[in-house]
């Protein structure tokens, strides 16, 4: 099992040197990765439900920090951890510069990039970035994959799309990676799935649906579905990446029927959880240590790599 975490994007700890020493610390203590999520405005009021918090409203208030520039200055600071966008909305950028500073940063990283991708859910931040439009997201963020893999392979290239169009252009350097930095597909819909199943080099889902966990053997079944439909596209399921969004809990937060959340609790019943899941066929497991201060989250980061870890391995 390989473990990722998350960087602070907004508040008191999305600081430079927050970034930094929690970046850092987490390579120290070997850790795989480090993610980072993507929000450029927030609207002052919003009829968009968020699906991951149990009032449908998204934490965030219009203080986020943008991506990529996150991912320059973490890149430029470490040395072996992955980069991860968990998740890029792909729709809110144009695709061919996204394509180039996708290449540009897996090149000045040493190849450390992975591209998460969504197709977004706030449909005011849609509005307010002019992108396509909301209801045709999904067939947007198709569009911009196919185009990715064309500018990230071949020199010069055309495309004439439903949603854009380029002629005999050339987008050097070409990504450290080959054939091209891996691609995450979030969301664990039917869509996210079939879209993995057809471009993606991982499935990325969050394992939390309105505050409660996606369990073991809710996992085994959309992993079931993956693994047919990545058969149906004629590739081959075992190359995929499975990357889970594991949130801590509370021990004092348990699920409605009163038992033990997944990933709460001592030491022991994480370790346990991991291990699970493991078992179902998960090849890495994100959690989120951000707490209100950079110490706060150092301290949970060092917890989990010096208690729970060695309970996993052992």
């Amino acid at each position: 099992m390989r473990y990722g975490f998350y960087l602070p994007t907004r508040g008191p700890a999305a600081t430079r040197d927050g970034i930094l020493a929690l970046a850092r610390e987490g390579e120290r203590l070997g850790l795989h990765s480090a993610m980072i999520a993507d929000h450029i405005v927030f609207p002052v009021e919003s009829q968009s439900a968020y699906p991951y918090t149990v009032d449908g409203k998204h934490p965030g208030v219009g203080d986020a920090l943008e991506t990529f520039s996150i991912l320059g200055v973490v890149a430029g600071a470490t040395e072996r951890l992955r980069l991860v966008t968990s998740v890029l909305v792909l729709p809110y950028r144009n695709p061919v510069l996204t394509a180039k500073m996708v290449a540009s940063l897996d090149v000045l990283s040493g190849g450390r990039l992975t591209l998460g991708v969504g197709a977004g859910w706030l449909k005011e931040e849609f509005e307010a970035l002019n992108s396509p439009a909301f209801n045709m997201r999904g067939a947007v963020t198709d569009e911009w994959i196919t185009i990715f893999n064309q500018l990230w392979s071949q020199s010069p290239a055309s495309f004439n799309g439903r949603f854009y169009r380029y002629a005999d252009i050339r987008c050097e350097p070409l990504p450290l990676q080959k054939p091209h930095p891996p691609i995450w597909i979030g969301g664990h819909s039917h869509a996210a799935l079939r879209r993995t199943a057809r471009y993606g080099d991982g499935w990325h889902p969050v394992g939390a649906v309105a505050a409660s966990p996606l369990p073991p053997q809710e996992m085994r079944v959309h992993l079931e579905t993956l693994k047919q439909l990545t058969e149906a596209e004629g590739r081959d399921f075992s190359a995929l990446t499975i990357s889970y969004k594991a949130p801590l809990y509370d021990a004092d937060l348990p699920l409605p029927d009163g038992s033990r959340r997944p990933f709460s609790g001592e030491p022991e019943d994480i370790a346990g959880d991991i291990q699970n899941f493991t078992a179902i066929g998960v090849h890495e497991l994100i959690f989120d240590f951000r707490g209100q201060s950079i110490a706060e989250s150092i301290e949970r980061l060092q917890w989990f790599a010096t208690d729970v870890i060695p309970l996993v391995d052992g």
